[in-house]
């Protein structure tokens, strides 16, 4: 078993390898400039590596990207062994990151709350006190009075 560190280390460079062969390498029209390496996690023993992406564009542009990047997943492996040189090259999982999707979500909720506070600021800004403007006893004052 590797150390975390050697975990850490290889996973960065295969972030930097695939970004870098992504840009500069591979001729796909499927994999232009709209795919973006997120992260890398590379098991305990540097055998498998999951490499996150993020594709800007609608459903068709993220199928086609997942398909050009499964068929570069041989010339991706060869050349982060070229670059790692360890004695195993791990082999390359592709997974769709979900944190686009997680923020929107997260925006929509929030613009669902900033609606309900505007309603209920509204409600209220019309709205009278229940009792008297102060209820609270001052020093001074007793019930003598009445």
């Amino acid at each position: 078993m590797a150390d975390n560190a050697r975990a850490k280390k290889l996973a960065d460079l295969i972030r930097e390898v695939v970004a870098e062969k992504l840009q500069r390498g591979i001729k796909d029209p499927r994999l232009g400039t709209h795919v973006t390496i997120t992260d890398t996690r590379v098991t305990g023993d540097l055998r498998e590596a999951t490499v996150f992406y993020t594709v800007y564009g609608d459903d068709e542009d993220r199928a086609s990207a997942a398909a050009g990047l499964e068929s570069a997943k041989g010339i991706l492996r060869s050349a982060v062994g070229r670059a790692a040189g360890t004695k195993f090259t791990p082999t390359l999982a592709f997974v769709a990151d979900a944190l686009p999707e997680n923020a929107r979500t997260i925006e929509d909720l929030l613009d669902k709350a900033r609606a309900s506070d505007a309603q209920v600021r509204e409600a209220s800004s019309g709205a009278a006190f229940a009792g008297e403007a102060d209820p609270y006893k001052k020093p001074g004052e007793d019930d003598t009075a009445e």
